[in-house]
């Protein structure tokens, strides 16, 4: 929505609380965006700015709440709060490095299992859409999310939130901001979240995804003279989830036998710090980032007794981005230069158990049946194929962007050189054995004992240099009513190493020393290659009707080389594999529109198209040229009206009404395009109702209780869905003192 809309809305409710909820400040909003070199309704960007009090009117606090809200922006709910994917016009990554970056108060998330994550005082989130690798670098192919939180030097006092819904849905939070001089300020926020679970595991009757999530951040922010300020924010979240509520096919029953959940701990710290001059912008972000994690699955998700899955990781980053830009005194040459580096350091486990059912089907059946004189017959039924790994990775970074205004035209070209480095060091082992039969006279007898005595390490290095250009051309139009864009930019994400499949390496070694099976060479099936593409966008920004209405498109093709899948390997294996498919292309466009219909009633939508498709990819048994892309969805929308007055007879209240729906699909699950999601639509509603420093909002989700999946996968030939949440309803309570 367009801030003067906003501003539009709260002016004419005129009400504390109105405008609290709906309107924040330009500068608020792009105090983020460090590497702007202009405002984002100017530049050749397709962008998408809420602010605090719009996602408070549809219940947003995380990443996840604005999906279908941005055209072409979508993040499926399902599996646990690990499984955070995002898809962008037709790009995205299920597992390993994200296609879309995400910063909090400038931080970059380095990993993307610490994306889905709860802020409950979120100032403004922008969205900009297409690759951002050149001023961005790693982990930004499709876009990047900048999120602001609540500044102590805008607000002082409390801000207490109270939550209840179905499922036993519940929320608590309180902060605290305060501003010592007009120069130093301070908040101190802590949340709590939680709900007992919306779906059940036949298999013990129990409810199976519920969470308990609890978080902490502090911000210190100063303002000192001669140019100089500074902000500081340290944040922690811990997170004890279930989740990974998955549908047998076969009998569209959840029922598996075996423990499933999530853990998490987060930490992160950045630092801010900005020196301004009458002829140049110095900025320094420095961060640092850690995560603790563990998911243990019953990986065949059925009540029988397979495998199971632990992976337990420990991750540290340290970021360093430092950049100085020319003072904008309206020269018609503006530059910023800046030079990025990171380390992160991933220690991992992940061990798969194999149980008796899992060793009798997988293992001594297909050994059996290939040679049924001799069959064996293990000599316990458990073991482990252990798997740990360390995998340290830096990178550094030389970035470049120019922009000259020539009348009505604006010219941009940007320059990123960025080199990577990742190594894994690997150590996969199995301490087991089994019996060989010899059957005799209708007997069997003990032929041999054949013990299992594998203990592998080795180390595998990868290096990535590329060049990110970034080349635009604006017009802004005289009357100021907007601008028309052109560009043409190169995304860009590494390579890295398949972790996940060598509990199949293992399992082939050891069918392999049974004499079945073949073997898979570390080096090919462990590694793959990064992902590039050539990006082709036009579009616009406009205001129109002085101000009451905002208009956005873009239209864009984007050819890809080496897109990254997450696939499973054929046959009765346990792990995912990341591969590189041939060549894919997308091509599409998406609109926003907001317009202030009269003084208290605005509307908003948003659409977004996307058509991706392979243009080659063979996987060495079928050929999927000519189908589209898993996972990304065709269509996006996003209608809301919204209605807000004062209310005379209430001590400074008012009334806030919200009407939404979202739509998404057609979503194909699979590569063969033979499994799919058809095109659905939620609709939500939300009525606040203001009284003075308090507000009390009744919302609902999904009010038509349409079904619909969120998420498919092959296992071990067996397929698997997640249903979407049914009905939710709550209550919501604010205090602001």
């Amino acid at each position: 929505m367009s801030l003067l809309l906003v501003s539009h809305l709260a002016a004419s409710a005129s009400t504390e609380v109105v405008v609290d909820s709906l309107s924040v400040t330009l500068d608020e909003v792009n105090i983020t965006a460090v590497k702007q070199m202009n405002h984002l309704h100017e530049a050749a960007e397709a962008a998408t700015i809420l602010s605090g009090g719009e996602l408070n009117a549809i219940g947003a606090v995380s990443v996840k709440g604005i999906s279908d809200v941005v055209p072409n922006f979508f993040m499926p709910d399902y599996g646990s709060r690990i499984t955070s994917t995002i898809y962008v016009r037709g790009i995205g990554a299920r597992m390993d490095q994200p296609s879309v970056g995400l910063n909090v108060d400038n931080v970059p998330y380095i990993n993307k299992d610490a994306y889905d994550f709860d802020i409950s005082d979120i100032a403004s989130v922008e969205m900009l859409r297409g690759p951002q690798s050149t001023m961005y670098g790693r982990n930004t192919m499709a876009g990047l999310i900048n999120i602001t939180t609540l500044s102590p030097m805008r607000f002082q006092g409390w801000k207490i939130k109270g939550e209840i819904g179905n499922g036993f849905k519940r929320r608590l939070s309180a902060g605290w901001y305060h501003k010592f001089s007009d120069s130093l300020g301070l908040s101190v926020v802590g949340d709590y979240s939680g709900h007992d679970g919306f779906f059940t595991n036949e298999y013990n009757g129990k409810k199976l995804d519920g969470e308990n999530n609890f978080s902490g951040r502090v911000k210190l922010q100063w303002i000192g003279s001669d140019g100089w300020t500074a902000v500081n924010t340290a944040s922690f979240g811990v997170l004890r989830q279930g989740g990974y509520p998955y549908e047998y096919k076969e009998t569209w029953k959840i029922e598996y036998n075996d423990t499933c959940f999530y853990r998490r701990f987060t930490f992160a710290n950045g630092l801010t710090v900005r020196k301004s001059t009458d002829k140049f912008n110095f900025v320094s972000v420095t961060s640092v980032q850690h995560i603790t994690d563990n998911m243990t699955l019953d990986q065949d998700f059925l009540p029988l007794n397979y495998f199971t899955l632990t992976q337990k990781k420990h991750e540290t980053a340290l970021t360093e981005d430092f950049l100085v830009k020319n003072a904008d005194t309206g020269e018609r040459y503006n530059w910023l230069t800046g030079v990025f580096g990171f380390y992160k350091h991933l220690n991992m486990s992940a061990p798969v158990t194999f149980l008796d059912k899992g060793i009798s089907e997988l293992i001594e059946s297909h050994r059996n049946e290939s040679n049924p004189t001799y069959p064996i017959k293990w000599d316990s039924r458990a073991f482990t194929l252990n798997s740990d790994f360390t995998v340290p990775t830096w990178g550094v970074a030389i970035y470049h962007q120019s922009d000259l205004k020539l009348d009505n035209w604006l010219l941009s070209a940007a320059l990123r050189f960025d080199y990577e480095r990742s190594t894994l060091n690997y150590h996969s082992f199995c301490f087991t054995g089994y019996t060989i039969f010899h059957e005799q006279d209708g007997k069997d007898e003990v032929y041999r004992y054949v013990p299992i005595d594998i203990d592998d390490d080795g180390r595998l290095s990868k290096d990535f240099l590329t060049v990110l250009p970034k080349v635009s051309v604006s017009y802004l139009f005289p009357s100021g009513i907007g601008n028309l864009y052109a560009k043409f930019s190169r995304g860009y994400k590494a390579g890295g190493f398949n972790t996940q499949m060598f509990s199949d390496v293992l399992q082939q070694r050891l069918m392999g020393i049974m004499g079945i099976g073949a073997q898979y060479n570390v080096d090919d099936i462990v590694s793959y290659k990064p992902e590039q593409s050539w990006n082709y966008e036009l579009g616009g920004h406009f205001d129109l009707f002085e101000g009451k209405m905002t208009l956005d498109w873009a239209a864009f093709y984007i050819d890809c080389r080496d897109q990254q899948l997450t696939m499973f390997p054929d046959g009765t294996t346990t792990g995912r594999i990341m591969t590189n498919a041939g060549k894919t292309n997308s091509f599409g466009g998406e609109v926003s529109a907001a317009f202030a219909l009269t003084e208290n009633v605005i509307l908003n939508g948003s659409y977004g198209y996307t058509n991706a498709k392979f243009r080659e990819f063979f996987n060495g048994i079928n050929d999927f040229k000519g189908k589209f892309l898993p996972y990304a969805p065709r269509h996006t929308l996003f209608l809301q009206a919204l209605w807000a007055t004062p209310v005379k007879w209430w001590n400074n209240g008012s009334f806030e009404l919200d009407v939404n729906l979202r739509g998404t699909g057609k979503i194909y699950w699979n590569e063969s395009n033979s499994e799919w999601q058809r095109s659905y639509a939620l609709l939500g509603a939300s009525a606040t109702f203001g009284f003075g420093d308090l507000s009390l909002q009744l919302w609902g989700k999904n009010l038509t209780d349409t079904k619909y999946k969120t998420f498919y996968f092959l296992s071990m030939g067996n397929e698997f869905f997640q249903r979407g949440r049914g009905v939710e309803f709550g209550a919501t309570l604010r205090l602001s003192l």
